[in-house]
């Protein structure tokens, strides 16, 4: 639940501060302009309402979001917070903002100077930085004070390719005047990025054609932009990024769901062989209606380690490993959730290493990866392997975040991250009966740090695979049009 911050007015006393003459040349234009600026976000109405539909992809509605650089507060509330708070230079700008959207918060001052006021009504689940900066390196610094571990920091930019076409935009009309202001590239900006000790989670480039043109700009822009090589020659270019020095709780507890269906003979076997980690440590078998004695045995091994592990026994209500992993995530109480399949070819041992990855904050979803280490014999056939080489770099384009192994069963998150992702699952629906593409798709949608964790990969020592690798990639091909519509067709 996003609680309320304190309530926050504008502070005048802060123009106080010593300006640089280049920041005090933007504040004296903003004073001029502002009284303009509606007027040319409605002139250009096709760029800003494609700007704000992706915003809005990218930031969760009902967050805390502070917008540093916010001029007139429109983006702040296009973005529907629960409780917003925009900072601007300019008292100009601020006063139209108080007046036009009286239920944020608004204060006049310098986000390149540290603030008491925002430490208060800090932390943010967003900040968003939408302005003009005259030290960029100076202004990210100051906004760990402003965060959580969860917190998200997205940053919005001009490609610098376009700088010519912006001026001639602005000669001939077409665009509101500016200063000259900062033109950085993508790789100096990620080399700030580093020096700031911000981490880049994702990026991606929009708009191709910022102009309506009877509706072949935003047919461009969603059809062809997105496509590989051409979304380099976009114009705006959106980063998401985490702070490095925000630390998650230490030795946080975790549920391990395995979703289990005829695989009696492994059942004793992944208890056995499953490492101890964590404050607390429970193990919820998902039983999906075998033909075996896979649930008897599940209720014997549970009955059998009674008073040395927690281990519960669910049967499931419905079809396919991605309705036993929901099933199992609805009744677990770990901190951490993990995914383990019964059939043991990523041996149980491996989630130490996952459980290390994800509670000292190297990732918030950790995806596991059979194809980097040398499998053993018969673990996985050709055909598939190249399918999942080749699915793998098309998904990698895709959520903006590299995946060699998209179909690997192993995977964690924070149980209240996936509380978000269940919520926010409205947006994809109930598409998925694998359950890896459920999670993966609504982590890239939450903008989580994903990384991958390789893991030896084996061969089956008890039953079937119940993998049927037509059936199974005429859905990946589903899920590749699913997604691109879903994740670039914005």
């Amino acid at each position: 639940m996003n609680i309320p911050g304190p309530s926050i007015g504008t502070d005048v006393s802060v123009l106080d501060l010593q300006l640089s003459d280049r920041k005090r040349v933007f504040q004296q234009h903003a004073e001029l302009i502002a009284g303009e600026r509606e007027g040319w976000i409605a002139k250009n109405e096709s760029y800003y309402t494609a700007d704000r539909n992706y915003m809005r992809f990218l930031i969760e509605p009902g967050s805390r979001v502070l917008d540093l650089g916010c001029g007139t507060g429109s983006l702040l509330a296009a973005l529907d917070p629960a409780y917003g708070v925009g900072v601007d230079f300019s008292p100009a700008m601020i006063a139209i903002a108080e007046k036009q959207h009286p239920g944020l918060k608004f204060i006049v001052g310098d986000a390149e100077v540290p603030s008491e006021q925002l430490k208060k009504a800090g932390p943010f689940d967003y900040i968003v930085l939408s302005g003009m900066f005259d030290d960029i390196e100076v202004a990210l610094e100051l906004l760990h004070d402003l965060c959580k571990a969860e917190t998200r920091i997205v940053i919005a930019y001009y490609a610098s390719l376009w700088e010519p076409l912006t001026k001639l935009a602005t000669w001939v009309g077409l665009r509101m005047p500016q200063p000259q202001t900062n033109t950085i590239s993508n790789a100096d900006l990620r080399n700030i990025m580093d020096l700031a000790e911000l981490e880049i989670i994702s990026e991606d480039a929009r708009q191709l054609i910022p102009f309506h043109l009877l509706g072949l700009g935003p047919f461009v822009n969603k059809a062809i932009a997105p496509l590989p090589l051409i979304r380099h020659l976009c114009l705006r270019t959106y980063m998401v990024t985490r702070s490095k020095r925000m630390q998650r709780k230490p030795a946080p507890s975790t549920s391990i769901v395995i979703p289990c269906r005829n695989e009696m003979g492994n059942i004793e076997r992944a208890i056995r062989e499953m490492p101890r980690f964590g404050s607390e440590q429970e193990i919820i078998f998902v039983e999906g209606n075998s033909t075996d004695a896979t649930l008897a045995e599940c209720r014997r091994v549970q009955s059998a380690y009674e008073g040395k592990l927690n281990i519960k026994v669910l049967r499931q209500d419905g079809k396919g490993k991605g309705d036993a992993v929901r099933k199992g995530f609805q009744h677990a109480t770990g901190d951490i959730l993990m995914i383990l399949d019964a059939d043991l070819t990523v041996p149980p041992a491996a989630l130490a290493k996952f459980y290390e990855a994800i509670a000292t904050n190297k990732g918030e979803f950790i995806n596991g990866t059979r194809l980097v280490y040398p499998m053993e014999n018969e673990a996985m056939r050709p055909l598939n392997q190249l399918a999942n080489l080749a699915f793998a770099k098309i998904f990698s384009y895709l959520l903006n975040q590299r995946y060699t192994d998209t179909l690997c069963g192993t995977k964690v998150l924070w149980k209240k991250d996936y509380e978000r992702l269940r919520v926010a699952r409205s947006y994809f629906g109930e598409f998925d009966p694998f359950g890896d593409f459920d999670l993966i798709f609504g982590a890239a949608k939450l903008s989580l740090r994903a990384i991958e964790l390789p893991v030896h990969y084996g061969a089956r020592k008890y039953g079937k695979t119940q993998i049927s690798r037509f059936r199974d990639g005429w859905l990946l091909l589903k899920m590749v049009v699913f997604a691109y519509r879903k994740m670039k067709a914005i």
